[in-house]
């Protein structure tokens, strides 16, 4: 009953996907990289190690907004860390 009144509630917001955990990391690791950490630094947080497998981290270095935020060259590097 309770999934009913939820879509009844918004139809269509099944064409407009929520906010996924890669999403929130992304947005995690772009905001302490901002902060004067280096990208290596947060990927070890647990933060990002309890919610990406090393897969799921290794395709959110290849989000373009990650790389643009980040750059490509510390982007290169935390991906050479990773596969290590």
């Amino acid at each position: 009953m309770t999934r009913l009144a939820s879509f009844l509630r918004t139809p269509f917001s099944f064409l407009f996907p929520g906010s996924t955990k890669e999403e929130r990391v992304a947005e995690y690791v772009i905001r302490e990289h901002n902060a004067g950490r280096s990208l290596e630094e947060v990927l070890q947080d647990h933060y990002v190690q309890n919610r990406l497998t090393p897969e799921q981290q290794g395709r959110l270095l290849d989000r373009p907004d990650v790389v643009q935020a980040l750059g490509q060259d510390s982007v290169s590097a935390a991906r050479a860390h990773l596969a290590s």
